[in-house]
C-alpha cells in the first residue's frame, strides 16, 4: 500500500507545479508527518523534489526532471492518450495506464477532448483479445478451434506474432504448426482459445514473409451496388468507404473494394439483409450467388 502511494504522489507531484502537505495528506487519508517521511524516501529514490515555503508552499519536482512539453504537441498528447486508454480497456493493460499517467504530465489542461475513442464493445470485441496479446508478449503457443470460411472445423496450434484490427474485425497473425506456414486467423471464428506452455522463438524466414495486409490488398475486387432510396442510410452505415454517386430517381450507385467477394459470406449477409433495397450489378458471378442464397432460404419456408 505504501508502494502504491508513492508512486501515485510521484505522478501527481509531476502533474502540479505545488501540492502541499495537507492536500496529500487529506486525498491518501494519512497524517501530514507520513506525507513528509513519503517525500524524504522519494528524494532518497533520486527524484529532485523541492521544498516551496509560504502561504501557497508545498512541494514540486523540479522542472528540469519534467519531459519538456516541447516535445510534444498538445494535439499529439491528448491523442495519444485517447487511443491508449481504449486499448488499455480492451486489452486489459495496466501498463498502459503507468503510459497515460506520464504523457499526462505534459498534457495541456482542455475543459473538453477534442477526440474520443471506444474500441471496447461486448458485442464486437473477442474475449480471447487480452490471451492473446500475452501469448504473443511471453510468446507462448497457443491452441484453439477455427472455423474456416468453409465451415470446417479444425484444431490449430499457433506462435502468434501480431494484432490486427481491420474491415472491422480483429486477426491474430503467426506460423500455424497445422500448416507450417505463416496464417492469419479472424479472431471470431476462433473457439476455446487457450495458451499453452510452450515457448517459441520468431522464425527467420519471417522478415521475408509478405505483409498480410499487403496480400489482402493485392486481392481486392471492386463491387457495384445500387442502392434504393429507402436503403440509403443503412447502405451507407455498412460502407462508408463506398466511392457514392446519386442517381436522378434518388437512388445511390456504390462501389466498393472487397477481398474475394465471391467467397465473402459476410458481404453476401449485408447485402441479403437490405432485401429489395439494393441490387448488385457487379460481377455477375456474385449476383448468382445471392439469388442461390435466397432461394435455399425460400426452401425454408415452402410451408408457410
Amino acid at each position: 500500500m505504501k508502494l502504491e502511494r508513492l508512486i501515485s504522489i510521484i505522478y501527481k507531484l509531476l502533474n502540479h507545479d505545488v501540492l502541499s502537505a495537507s492536500m496529500l495528506a487529506d486525498e491518501f487519508q494519512v497524517s501530514q508527518r507520513t506525507i513528509y517521511r513519503d517525500i524524504d524516501v522519494i528524494c532518497a529514490a533520486g527524484i529532485p523534489v523541492v521544498s516551496y515555503q509560504g502561504m501557497k508552499g508545498g512541494y514540486g519536482i523540479m522542472d528540469g526532471y519534467k519531459m519538456d512539453k516541447s516535445l510534444l504537441g498538445s494535439y499529439d498528447v491528448s491523442t495519444l492518450i485517447t487511443v491508449l486508454h481504449s486499448l488499455s480497456t480492451i486489452f486489459e493493460d495496466e501498463r498502459a495506464q503507468g503510459t497515460i499517467d506520464r504523457l499526462k504530465t505534459i498534457e495541456s489542461a482542455q475543459a473538453y477532448p477534442s477526440l474520443a475513442v471506444n474500441l471496447d464493445s461486448n458485442l464486437t470485441t473477442p474475449a480471447s483479445l487480452p490471451l492473446l496479446r500475452k501469448a504473443i508478449t511471453q510468446r507462448n503457443v497457443i491452441r484453439f478451434d477455427y472455423i474456416n470460411a468453409k465451415n470446417e472445423r479444425s484444431t490449430r496450434e499457433l506462435e502468434p506474432l501480431s494484432l490486427h484490427y481491420k474491415y472491422s474485425n480483429w486477426y491474430v497473425y503467426g506460423h500455424c504448426h497445422t500448416r507450417r506456414d505463416y496464417r492469419e486467423f479472424r479472431l471470431t471464428r476462433m473457439l476455446d482459445v487457450c495458451a499453452t506452455d510452450r515457448l517459441f522463438q520468431p522464425h527467420d524466414e519471417m522478415q521475408k514473409t509478405a505483409s498480410p495486409i499487403n496480400a489482402w490488398s493485392e486481392q481486392l475486387e471492386e463491387v457495384v451496388i445500387r442502392v434504393r432510396p429507402a436503403a440509403l442510410s443503412d447502405a451507407m452505415d455498412q460502407f462508408h468507404h463506398a466511392d457514392k454517386q446519386f442517381q436522378p430517381d434518388g437512388s445511390m450507385t456504390m462501389r466498393i473494394l472487397v477481398h474475394r467477394p465471391l467467397e465473402a459470406r459476410w458481404l453476401w449477409s449485408i447485402l441479403l439483409s437490405f432485401g429489395s433495397g439494393a441490387e448488385v450489378l457487379k460481377p455477375t458471378e456474385l449476383r448468382s450467388i445471392l439469388k442461390e442464397q435466397l432461394i435455399e432460404s425460400l426452401k425454408l419456408y415452402e410451408e408457410v
